[in-house]
Formats: structure tokens, sequence, C-alpha cells
């Protein structure tokens, strides 16, 4: 007879948003190369991860998703990250029984904001606490990585450069606690859509580009064309911008290292803040996402002027969207910021960013 034991963990599963998001041509796997900077931030959903552990002969591992506050956006079968992650971590631990996840849905869905990949990397901690295992910190990133390209952030928490496809993961000295105000639309939207907008712009570029080039196809003639396809300048192209832009990306974050990043710099919280914000401006730091995203969805360009209209310093779509966010100098001037675009009908919230240390001090709820 297999014989049980049960045990039920609460995690908290935070959000981030992007600062600056660069993305390159389709690679050969169907994904993309990006240059990114995460920041987890302290609004969070609520995991609770219980196990029933069993052992003897015939024993399995059965996984039940739930949401307890019924949203109909979150998937309750095999189809959910913390499903898929669930599974992995017990085979990976060696550890069968019953695994009940709920999610207590706060975050938005399709917001650009994690939330499932938080959702996963959640569950995985919560998991391994209710086993009493722990997985290596090499096999916590390959199994994140392996559900999806946002979890591996999840693992490391602050402030992190993703590269790759975004799962190549390396953690940076943490910003200061910046104030930042969120807003989160009604709208979602599609990141697997937003990345086929991108593309076909990127293509039309690189057509436009080889037509004022003399290239492309010669009906007139039977000697081989020896041009590069569109394809290929694309992807030349994109390749090349990506370069520029990861150095604009690189000066931003080296101008940071004199003073900014929490280094035993003896400057004043206010004043880091101020450099922060102004070089994240004068650098140019920005997601590439708004260029197929705005026009597709206006009133998501109109949220950004509404957020730089209430003092927003530095204001940008987070990820694919919806969620945009803006920073500001002070908690104080983000409160002002959330109640008047509160007033305007649109759902605001006055947040912070949560460095690594925090992140992990309140993980477990």
């Amino acid at each position: 007879m297999p014989v049980a034991s049960s045990t039920t963990v609460a995690v908290r599963s935070f959000a981030k948003i992007n600062l600056g998001l660069y993305i390159g041509a389709a690679r050969a796997d169907g994904f993309h190369d990006l240059r990114t900077v995460y920041q987890t931030i302290a609004l969070h959903d609520g995991i609770r991860v219980g196990v029933e552990q069993r052992s003897g002969r015939g024993s399995g591992i059965e996984i039940e998703i739930l949401c307890t506050n019924k949203d109909p956006r979150v998937p309750q079968d095999s189809s959910n990250t913390c499903y898929r992650i669930a599974r992995r971590v017990m085979e990976e631990l060696g550890s069968a029984g019953r695994v009940r996840i709920e999610i207590d849905k706060r975050l938005p869905v399709q917001g650009g904001l994690g939330a499932a990949s938080s959702n996963a990397v959640a569950t995985m901690v919560g998991l391994e606490r209710a086993l009493k295992k722990k997985l290596s910190g090499a096999a916590r990133l390959r199994i994140a990585a392996e559900v999806g390209s946002d979890l591996p952030l999840f693992v490391v928490g602050g402030t992190v450069l993703g590269v790759g496809r975004g799962e190549a993961v390396y953690p940076l000295p943490d910003f200061a606690s910046a104030a930042l105000v969120v807003v989160t639309p009604e709208v979602g939207v599609s990141t697997a859509g937003a990345f086929a907008d991108w593309d076909a712009i990127a293509e039309g570029g690189a057509e436009l580009r080889l037509a004022r080039t003399g290239g492309g196809a010669r009906p007139h003639t039977t000697r081989p064309d020896t041009s590069l396809s569109a394809r290929q300048l694309t992807e030349a192209l994109a390749s090349d911008r990506l370069v520029e832009l990861g150095r604009a990306l690189s000066a931003w974050l080296c101008s940071l290292s004199s003073g900014y990043p929490n280094t035993g710099a003896s400057a004043k919280g206010g004043s880091r803040v101020e450099k922060f914000l102004l070089d994240l401006v004068r650098t140019g730091i920005e997601n590439d996402f708004e260029r197929v995203v705005f026009p597709k969805y206006p009133e998501l360009r109109d949220i950004k002027g509404a957020l730089e209209r209430a003092g927003a310093k530095y204001a940008s779509l987070s990820g694919s969207g919806s969620s945009l966010y803006g920073l500001f100098r002070s908690r104080a001037e983000a409160a002002r910021a959330a109640r008047l675009l509160g007033k305007q009908g649109l759902r605001a919230v006055g947040t912070s960013m949560v460095t690594r240390q925090r992140y992990w001090e309140r993980i477990f709820d």
C-alpha cells in the first residue's frame, strides 16, 4: 500500500517589467534573439502548492490546477506553465504523489508582466520546500528554460540581463528601489502575434532596401540570381542592429556603475534614482514591441502619453504588453500619478522595484 504525507506552502509570485527590449531576426528554431533588462517589481500573484507524497508500488504523479478567483483566462490543464514545471520538478527530484496548485490571480493575463512565468517558478520553489528537497542552481535554470523563455529571470530575481531568446540570464547589480506606476488595460496582447507583426515589418524593410540597391528577382534573365534574398538581408540587418542597440544598452549599464547600482556608493537614494532615470532617458533605451503594438492598439500609446503627462520621467510598454509602466522620482509622486490616472478611468497602481535580496526574503508568504 502506498504511504502518503501532505504539505502545503504559500509563495509570492512577483511580476517583472522590461527596461528596454531589442528584437533581432527570427532564428532557425522559430525564436528571436533578444536583448533586455528584466526588473522584478512588488506586484504579485499568490500561489499555494500542496503536495501529498506517496511511496510504494504504483505511485505516480498527479497534478491539479485551480484558479481561486475563477479567472477564465487561466488554463487549468496541462497547458498551464505551473503544470508543466511541476511535472518536471517532481521527475527531477524523483518524487511521486499528488500536487495541487492554487493560483490567486491578481496580475493581468497577457499583460507583459511575466505572470504565467513567475507562477511557474513560484511553483518550482514551493515544491522544493514542500518536498524538503532542493534542485541545484543549474537544474533550476535548465528546467525553467525548458518551459519558457521568461522563466529563468524569476530564478534569479532583482535586476537581470536577458539575452538569447531571453532565457540566458545574468544577474546585474540591483538598481535602487525606484517607484513606478503600472497601468493594466483590459486588452490582452498575444506575444506570438506581436512577434509575427514584428517579422512582417522587418521583412518589409529588407525588401525595400533590396529594391533600392538593385537586388531582388530578375525575371528577364536566365542567369542565376546570386543576390541576397529578403530573408537573408533581414537577418543581416537585424543582426547589425542588435549589436548596435546592444552597445547602447551596455553604455547605459556602464554609466550606472559610477555610483548608481548598490555597490556600496554613498550617494543618497534620491540622487541615485535621479541618475538612473536621467541615464535611462539619455541613452534612448526603448521597447521594440511599441513599434508594432501601438499601431494595432492605439489606446496603449495614449496610456503611455498619460503616464508621461502625469509626471513619469520614463514610460514604456512592458514585454509585448498590454501593461505599461512609468518611473517616478519618489513614491509620493507615483502615488499622486496613480490617483490622477485612476480618475481618468485607468487601472493604475503605484508600486516599486524589488531587489534580488528582497525578492528572496519575501517570496515565501
